[in-house]
């Protein structure tokens, strides 16, 4: 390999780094400047420039140069300040970056663009972006439902990359053995199409039989290139995104942030929260505010939990109450998807039917104890609907999970404070402390992150055939014991600084529910060593 080619591979560029002898070897003798830089002071002078910039925007700029160029460098910078670059690497500050990735296109970093125009390129796509890396983990997204944005087509493709940033960074996938996708099947966003810089298919999307097939090709084709995939699917809209889970997830180790990992961060939320106030989950009347993917998912995991809990599949059903455009959904509603559906009541029940399409009339007539925003609504969890909670329960679970921060449902500070420092409240988004009358409340951050890095190292460290209900269970059981619930305004969720203590927590619970399953195919028995020896390090 020539000298050059070492300096703009990022996966073993170490710049100033290079030792002397390295230099001699690899051909760089003259090629950098003399010193010779240890990798702490690269992470300082480096932390030093990111300091220097004046919005959160360049700083996610810079540090992809930083990146792109060098991922040791990158990932040790990550590691020392997690807290600090995850809302800047990844949510809410890479929303900006995907609606102006077009614009600001300079490297493709390592991603694969799957065209649906051309299925005979699938092979030639994945072989490509993996060169002769030995691919464990992909992400891929047909970016139509970023985040609180919604569809942007191949833009997207940054979610993927973020995605898997964070993937490394908490649970230590290496990053040699990771890929990121996007399958560019159009987009509807019309301002997308009417420019002419945008980088993806000038075309609107493409649905039904010819984009499922599209799909099939490419999980087959992935499957039989890398044998021992984990397949991520990310920010795909809530016309496909469970069909596609539900068509691989008994067929290989699959997985669905949206649908799964907000439900068992909610979950330990939930767990958490009664932990507190010693309440069984099974008393407790659940209320979604948003019926998209997020949604329907995050109030499906709470049904199974309750159902596993010991009540009947009936009487579970009665505590669940699913609010969207529509309102309170009713089984007589001919725009339901499959997901809504379980969860749509009678009208004739409910004698003031036509006025529950207010949130506040739906608060008052089902008398929730717990509700979870996933509206992208912002400011509808208002004074009025928290004080309605406050009568329903001593201490209501109140968590506005919308994101980004333009999009929440509610503050945590005005939670705290309408329900007099009584309601137990987690984000969507990063919240700082809230002092009320003497107590600091830290506000727990329901951030997937806590949970799908540890799961996907669980997975990969178990070999595991599939990913089960009884794996995930194990996540979210797992997020327990790491915070001290007996402090006053303790978080509900472990705050995100802990991330990676977290991610190796719940990597040993899945990879030992795997194995107690019999899915597990790795080598070593030892489940908690087998996910520590997958870890990487970032080093020279």
């Amino acid at each position: 390999m020539k000298a050059h080619d070492i300096l703009n591979n990022p996966f073993l560029n170490k710049g100033t780094a290079f030792t002397n002898e390295e230099r001699q070897e690899l051909g760089l003798v003259g090629l950098l400047p003399p010193y010779v830089q240890t990798l702490e002071e690269q992470a300082a002078q480096t932390y030093h420039h990111y300091q220097q910039k004046p919005s959160n925007l360049e700083k996610r700029l810079f540090l992809m140069e930083i990146f792109n160029t060098n991922r040791t460098l990158f990932y040790y910078l990550f590691s020392q300040h997690i807290k600090e670059f995850n809302p800047i690497v990844y949510d809410p500050t890479i929303a900006d970056t995907i609606e102006g990735y077009s614009d600001l296109f300079v490297d493709p970093q390592y991603a694969g663009y799957l065209d649906i125009n051309h299925p005979e390129n699938i092979e030639a796509t994945l072989k490509n972006a993996a060169g002769d890396r030995e691919i464990r983990l992909i992400v891929v997204t047909d970016a139509e439902g970023i985040l609180g944005i919604g569809d942007w087509g191949t833009n997207g493709v940054d979610i993927s990359v973020g995605k898997l940033m964070v993937y490394t960074a908490a649970a230590g996938i290496d990053p040699k053995s990771v890929l990121p996708l996007v399958i560019d099947a159009g987009t509807n966003r019309k301002e997308l199409l009417d420019i002419p810089n945008y980088l993806g298919n000038p075309h609107e999307r493409v649905r039904g039989e010819r984009y499922y097939d599209f799909v099939d090709q490419f999980v087959q084709t992935a499957e039989r290139l890398f044998p021992k995939l984990y397949l991520h699917w990310e920010d795909f809209g809530r016309l496909n995104a469970a069909t596609i889970l539900n068509e691989y997830k008994d067929r290989i180790p699959t997985f669905n942030d949206d649908i799964q990992g907000t439900g068992i961060v909610t979950l330990g939320g939930i767990f958490a929260s009664l932990d507190i106030t010693g309440e069984k989950l099974t008393d407790q009347v659940y209320l979604c505010y948003g019926g998209g993917t997020a949604g329907a998912g995050i109030a499906a995991r709470v049904y199974r939990e309750m159902v596993v809990d010991g009540l009947s599949e009936e009487e579970a059903y009665k505590r669940f109450f699913m609010v969207d455009k529509q309102g309170l959904l009713f089984d007589d509603m001919d725009d339901l998807t499959p997901e809504q559906k379980p969860f749509a009541k009678k009208r004739s029940d409910y004698p003031n039917a036509d006025k529950l399409t207010d949130l506040l009339e739906v608060v008052k007539t089902v008398k929730p104890t717990i509700l979870v925003g996933t509206s992208t609504q912002p400011n509808t969890f208002t004074k009025e609907i928290v004080e309605a909670m406050c009568e329903n329960t001593a201490c209501p679970i109140i968590f506005p999970l919308s994101n980004p921060t333009k999009l929440a449902e509610a503050t945590a500070e005005d939670l705290i404070k309408w329900s007099d420092g009584k309601a137990f409240v987690a984000t969507g988004i990063p919240a700082d402390d809230v002092e009320y009358k003497g107590v600091t409340y830290q506000i727990g951050q329901a951030n997937n992150a806590l949970i799908y890095p540890g799961l996907g190292l669980g997975v990969m460290g178990a070999e595991a055939k599939l990913l089960t209900d009884e794996m995930i269970g194990a996540a979210a059981h797992s997020l327990s014991g790491i915070v001290d619930i007996t402090q006053p305004g303790a978080p509900v969720l472990p705050p995100f600084k802990y991330v990676t203590e977290v991610s190796i927590k719940v990597a040993e619970a899945v990879a030992k529910k795997a194995q107690k399953q019999g899915l597990a195919q790795a080598d070593e028995k030892d489940m908690a060593k087998a996910v520590r020896d997958l870890k990487w390090y970032p080093k020279y």
